[in-house]
């Protein structure tokens, strides 16, 4: 038997048992109807992938699963959601047919972009309830930001290739942020999609707990059946255990997922009212987040617990407990079988591959050197610097492992300003609203919480890891996230003034 088909019956198989356990949880969110539907979505274009051979049969077949699910979806992030790592994120490119060379590079992200959300983002441009893009702060962040990089690829390329980049710029960022910022409108809709990421983090979850114990990873035979080649897609080990990556290419973009699950599953778990159920589900996610053995996403899942704590009732308290009992656990890390592998691998603590840490240390210092050349725009060419050579690594590639030093290297610091200030403008508003709910057990104030935790948390995790796969897309979309619970919260208190207001004009 091919290995891929070997591998998706073992994919087939871990993905009933999610599904089969987390049923009961997700009804108490959502109607069983969608859950169904959802649920046989994910096993279409999984079987559609994996028996293609080919990935421009898949493409098509699943361009029209994905199209056909769109129009009668009612809430199209919980489509894009649950659909978002059904496969590797790889790319090939469309041919130009003698116009040019390609026409565009095309992946799975891409083409649930262009079937999900672009026929979204026109229906929800027509509704006259919808803002306009460019009325709030982080819409002219975020536009400033695309136009910003739009302009400075002309410097690096051809116009050609300048238009394709734009086009990428709309599919990756445009869309799932607007989409986000603008469908969700009710408490309901929210729950409704951030169960739909929780669940397919579960999935990813469960098959990188068995990439890890297998020593295999999963999906690289897809790839190969598939006649697509992906440079993500290598094996890659930690303490002698294999680093899972399931569809998102890199171990740490799995444990980036898992992270940015575990901030959205702290809202998604209040409304389950099986405790058993709630503590398997956070039990699978945390064993979804060591899998891949991904230090910088263990400290950002530290930090959106934190902060969801800081946010809520008696947090000193909860606060000090939970230090606590992190202080008391490494001394019994060192007596349990295990347990001083476990410590080895610990940021600040361990020792195993500190020369990751001296390199990113290494990384920072250069970059500075190379920054303060260009510091407004950036440069093109700035791997050929000599700071950055003296980065190249064993396997011939400089690692820009920190999306800030990206940002900052390639489109200067005006780049990186506008980027950290559209995030900074999210997370303000997502504060400012939270003060509208005195109550801490309201639940508008647990879903503000969790975004904020989440956002706060991926912010961290991206000074780890350059954006690379899904990365982007999740925190461009969660982001968008954000932007809509403030809105609805801005409606709230609009609704609440007026009504009021109406109530004190009335007679007495």
């Amino acid at each position: 038997m091919p290995e891929h088909f070997r591998a998706l019956i073992v994919i087939l198989f871990l993905a009933t048992v999610v599904f089969v356990l987390a049923r009961r949880a997700a009804t108490d969110l959502i109607p069983l109807s969608d859950f169904k539907r959802r649920r046989n979505l994910w096993f279409a274009v999984t079987l559609v992938a994996f028996f293609s051979h080919s990935y421009w049969v898949y493409a098509a077949a699943a361009a029209l699963i994905m199209y056909l699910a769109g129009r009668r979806e009612r809430n199209v992030m919980a489509l894009f959601f649950i659909l978002l790592f059904a496969i590797p994120s790889a790319a090939v490119q469309i041919p130009g047919f003698g116009v040019v060379n390609y026409l565009i590079d095309l992946n799975h992200l891409r083409l649930l972009s262009i079937c999900v959300l672009l026929p979204a983002a026109l229906t929800l441009r027509r509704q006259p309830e919808t803002p306009g893009f460019g009325r709030l702060w982080p819409d002219r962040l975020l536009a400033a930001s695309i136009v910003l990089m739009g302009v400075l690829y002309l410097r690096e390329t051809t116009i050609t290739d300048t238009l394709r980049q734009a086009l990428y710029l709309y599919l990756d960022v445009f869309l799932p942020y607007y989409v986000a910022s603008r469908s969700l409108r009710q408490v309901s809709d929210f729950k409704d999609a951030l169960l739909a990421f929780v669940l397919a983090a579960f999935l990813l979850a469960l098959i990188g707990v068995a990439e890890t114990v297998r020593h295999w990873l999963l999906y690289n035979a897809l790839l190969e059946a598939m006649g697509v080649q992906w440079s993500m897609a290598s094996y890659l080990s930690r303490g002698g255990s294999l680093r899972a990556s399931v569809t998102t290419g890199q171990a740490i973009a799995l444990g980036y997922v898992m992270s940015v699950a575990i901030g959205l599953f702290l809202f998604v778990q209040g409304y389950v009212r099986s405790n058993l159920q709630r503590l398997l589900g956070a039990l699978l996610l945390a064993a979804g987040l060591v899998a891949p053995l991904s230090r910088g996403p263990w400290i950002g899942a530290a930090i959106i617990v934190g902060v969801f704590i800081a946010t809520g009732k008696g947090a000193v308290k909860r606060l000090t407990l939970l230090a606590v009992a992190g202080v008391l656990a490494l001394p019994l890390l060192t007596v349990v079988p295990g347990g001083e592998k476990v410590l080895d691998m610990l940021p600040f603590i361990g020792n195993l591959e500190k020369e990751n840490i001296t390199y990113r240390e290494r990384l920072l210092d250069n970059s500075w050197i190379v920054i303060q050349r260009n510091p407004l725009f950036g440069s093109f060419d700035f791997r050929s610097t000599p700071e950055m050579q003296s980065m190249i690594q064993g396997d011939g590639i400089i690692d820009i492992v920190n999306t800030y030093v990206s940002l900052a290297l390639r489109v200067g610091l005006v780049g990186l300003a506008l980027f950290v200030a559209f995030f900074a403008s999210v997370l303000l508003g997502i504060r400012r609203a939270l003060l509208a709910f005195p109550d801490k057990d309201d639940e508008h104030r647990q879903l503000g919480r969790a975004l904020l935790a989440t956002l706060v948390g991926i912010l961290v995790i991206i000074f780890t890891v350059s954006s690379i796969t899904v990365i982007p897309t999740v925190y461009w979309s969660v982001a968008g996230v954000g932007v809509a619970y403030v809105q609805m919260v801005r409606r709230m208190r609009t609704a609440r003034t007026t009504a009021l207001a109406t109530t004190r004009l009335q007679p007495r």
